[in-house]
């Protein structure tokens, strides 16, 4: 088992799990956050820290397997986040929606730390 990064991230990106993950397995993008299931020991101490809900452990992922995917192929191109930096200022527009994926999700790396 890993842990994912989902959905209620995108837009949001609070970075608190990035604080806490002994690995430093966290890798940003523009407007996300995903895990790198390799480097993961799924220790699960980033999943209490969401303040959304959006760290899941893969036996959660959508039956396609669309999250882990996700993270393992973002986590390869993203650079990696080992500190919290500032989350977006509209984060609270955006932290009950669903199906941001295909609304907002970016490509784009973040600044990584």
């Amino acid at each position: 088992m890993t842990y994912i990064v989902t959905d209620a991230c995108i837009r949001c990106k609070f970075m608190d799990c990035v604080e806490v993950c002994p690995v430093d397995c966290f890798y940003e993008g523009e407007n996300t956050l995903v895990i790198n299931p390799d480097e993961c020991i799924d220790c699960g101490v980033c999943e209490p820290e969401c303040p959304v809900d959006a760290i899941k452990p893969d036996t959660e992922d959508d039956a396609d397997g669309k999250w882990l995917r996700i993270n393992s192929d973002y986590a390869k191109v993203w650079p990696n986040i080992t500190v919290k930096g500032e989350p977006p200022a509209d984060r609270a527009d955006f932290e009950r929606e669903t199906g941001k994926f295909e609304k907002y999700f970016s490509e784009k790396p973040g600044k990584g730390s």
